[in-house]
């Protein structure tokens, strides 16, 4: 008996320690699952994103938000990667690139220093390698986590960088708490932008789904028969079929923080969720398949060597009648 028993439980132990680090936070009404930053066994390994706060899952009144959403995966394939996920980018390029050369090293906040190879320009779709991974500092609570990253170099770029993930005692709000405190020698310019990947109930993106905006919204590519503009929101016309996309940048959006605010509805699956962000606007990128809809708002991050900036957006999760 026990014969037949030992390979099932050696499987057993090999995929429980296959498990990639996770935490879970929970206020009694917000149920959130977590990645952990993890160099060897984090589930996300790329270093086109910020390893923390990566979410598999939030759940509301029943309703999933997060999960995985595309067909294949890899710990280091650059969008293998779920939830409210956030890059730092500078325009076509990033933080310290401009300046290393080929074999040298250049910072990804929220990843670590990476190797710069011969190359044209800046490829955020690649998985450069992790020369230095920095240092990382959890701490969690039951309804919060906060994720600090530390790293330096010989570029002059060095940083804390922290990130709070807090759900508010007793409502369904989720909090992104962010702070980044230039510890190096040379001002830090970026912008940053999060990508919310929204799976709402695996609802397939289509008619059902409505983004709302608080001010005129335009969009600057044609949307292909599959969407449209009316009423200060972006409406779906049909279904997305496998395979296809639709990615515009939009714009409308004042000076001012009050239009980092949009909703995403879907009716038939009765959920919706409201995104606010406290700065303001300063670029609007909307993709979408069929499986996933994402609008990604970017802020712009100034920090002078020895200060800090802070920002935060906050999630309001509801249920429609």
């Amino acid at each position: 008996m026990w014969k037949r028993l030992l390979p099932l439980l050696l499987l057993a132990v090999a995929v429980r320690a296959a498990e990639p680090p996770q935490a879970e936070l929970t206020n009694g009404i917000l149920r959130a699952r977590l990645y952990l930053p993890d160099a060897r066994d984090g589930y996300y390994q790329g270093t086109r994103f910020d390893w923390s706060g990566v979410i598999s899952s939030l759940t509301y009144k029943g309703h999933e938000y997060f999960g995985p959403w595309f067909e294949r995966y890899n710990p280091k394939t650059h969008d293998a990667i779920t939830g409210p996920v956030e890059e730092f980018l500078l325009d076509t390029s990033c933080l310290g690139y401009e300046d290393a050369k080929a074999g040298g090293t250049f910072p990804r906040i929220g990843v670590g220093n990476v190797r710069k190879p011969e190359e044209k320009g800046y490829q955020r779709f690649r998985s450069y390698e992790i020369v230095d991974p920095g240092t990382w500092e959890i701490r969690k609570g039951k309804q919060q986590i906060e994720f600090t990253h530390r790293l330096k170099g010989d570029s002059g770029y060095a940083f804390v960088y922290t990130k709070k993930v807090r759900l508010e005692p007793g409502r369904p709000v989720m909090v992104l708490e962010h702070s980044l405190r230039n510890t190096g020698t040379r001002p830090i310019e970026t912008q940053q932008y999060n990508h919310n990947f929204f799976t709402i109930d695996g609802q397939p993106t289509g008619p059902d789904f409505a983004v709302r905006f608080p001010f005129a919204v335009r969009s600057l590519q044609d949307l292909k028969g599959i969407a449209r503009v009316e009423n200060n929101s972006l409406v779906y016309l049909r279904e997305l079929e496998t395979g296809q996309s639709l990615l515009t940048e939009l714009q409308g959006f004042g000076p001012e923080a009050r239009d980092y605010d949009f909703r995403i509805e879907n009716r038939k699956a009765g959920a919706g969720v409201r995104i606010r962000g406290d700065q303001p606007l300063d670029k609007i990128i909307f993709w979408c398949i069929r499986k996933t809809l994402c609008p990604e708002p970017y802020v712009r991050i100034r920090v002078a060597p020895g200060k800090t900036v802070k920002w935060t957006l906050r999630y309001d999760f509801y249920t429609l009648p």
